[in-house]
């Protein structure tokens, strides 16, 4: 089926909601782990992992950090406002960030942040001017730790507490900018990680909040992707030079570790550097540097069950996700994990 002719209602699915999990297994490890690399559909437990990677393979990881970045405050006039901070500029105390509010504030007002500081509006920025440009009164970061919130998303339905704190951070965050966490690095404690039987690698991409959302045309071709800041290590480039010499398998941890290097790559090799990335990979994309994926379950008609279509195959992937309601397997952020293999 040429990729063209895949419009966004064949990427739906039917969940029952009581599948969505609204907190984490009890041990990371714990969580299930459905072995989709082929066929024959396997129910496994997430610590099983190293015994299904062999030394010669490379797990690459984002260890992106997520920072607290939704905020509560009201405006000058009285009004609430709800902001979820996109990124942090360099080089000043002045973030982007989504503004919810009954009424816009206007350039020039401010808003005062959990009974605690003040942020001045600086206008409209971002794609299509959809952020607001706000200045902080000091470091945005020590702010944030000091009075933000956990960013779940949408689907969880629970406020954030001091387990969420801990659980939707990866176990080896050191990067801090991400507003939703890697979420298939969640699975990883470290006796796991000590137990891999292959070396390890890391790339760095700050999830922004258009993770969540919904493609909203059904000819999936006129989707724009959101952008977001990644970076590919030249430590990570000649670590997966090495396992391809060895015949090893590069498997990404998560959907974000699969877009940075895919999109290092696109100009024909695998490439170390900083850069922005809108890549959207639908089936019919051409993998230069993934051969295997550790990922959780996604949304319906997302733009993630598009990659995984495209790595997996579109057939095999409505069989996955089929296997996986009728198992009652954990769906989403705080959900259980599979395996898959690039077809072909």
């Amino acid at each position: 089926m040429p990729a063209q002719t895949y419009t966004l209602s064949d990427f739906d699915y039917e969940l029952p909601p009581e599948l969505i999990a609204q907190h984490p297994a009890a041990e990371r490890s714990a969580s299930r782990l459905l072995d989709a690399r082929g066929p024959a559909l396997v129910d496994r437990v997430f610590r099983e992992l190293p015994h299904l990677l062999e030394a010669r393979d490379l797990l690459v990881f984002n260890d992106t950090q997520v920072i607290k970045a939704r905020l509560h405050g009201v405006k000058a006039t009285g009004g609430s406002v709800e902001a979820l901070i996109e990124r942090l500029l360099p080089g000043a105390h002045e973030v982007w960030a989504h503004v919810r509010a009954s009424k816009s504030p206007k350039p020039g007002s401010t808003v005062r942040f959990a009974e605690a500081f003040d942020a001045e509006v600086l206008g409209r920025c971002g794609p299509e001017n959809g952020l607001f440009h706000l200045r902080f009164p000091a470091d945005p970061l020590t702010l944030l730790d000091a009075h933000g919130h956990v960013p779940l998303p949408p689907y969880i339905e629970h406020e954030d507490s001091a387990d969420d704190v801990r659980r939707y951070q990866t176990v080896f965050a050191q990067n801090p900018g991400a507003v939703a966490a890697p979420t298939a690095a969640l699975h990883f404690d470290e006796a796991l990680l000590a137990a891999l039987p292959c070396p390890r690698a890391n790339v760095t991409l700050h999830v922004g909040a258009g993770t969540f959302q919904p493609v909203r045309v059904e000819n999936i071709a006129e989707h724009q992707m959101h952008s977001e800041w990644f970076k590919v290590p030249q430590a990570t480039v000649d670590a997966i030079e090495a396992c391809r010499a060895r015949g090893g398998r590069v498997v990404a941890v998560g959907t974000t570790t699969l877009r940075a290097l895919e999109s290092a790559a696109r100009g024909g090799r695998l490439q170390a550097g900083a850069a922005e990335t809108d890549i959207f990979i639908t089936p019919g994309f051409h993998f230069q540097v993934v051969d295997a994926l550790i990922t959780n379950f996604h949304l319906p008609k997302s733009t993630l069950m598009m990659l995984v279509s495209a790595l997996a195959g579109y057939e095999h992937i409505r069989a996955v996700y089929g296997h996986a309601v009728a198992e009652r397997y954990r769906f989403f952020s705080y959900g259980d994990a599979m395996l898959l293999a690039r077809l072909g």
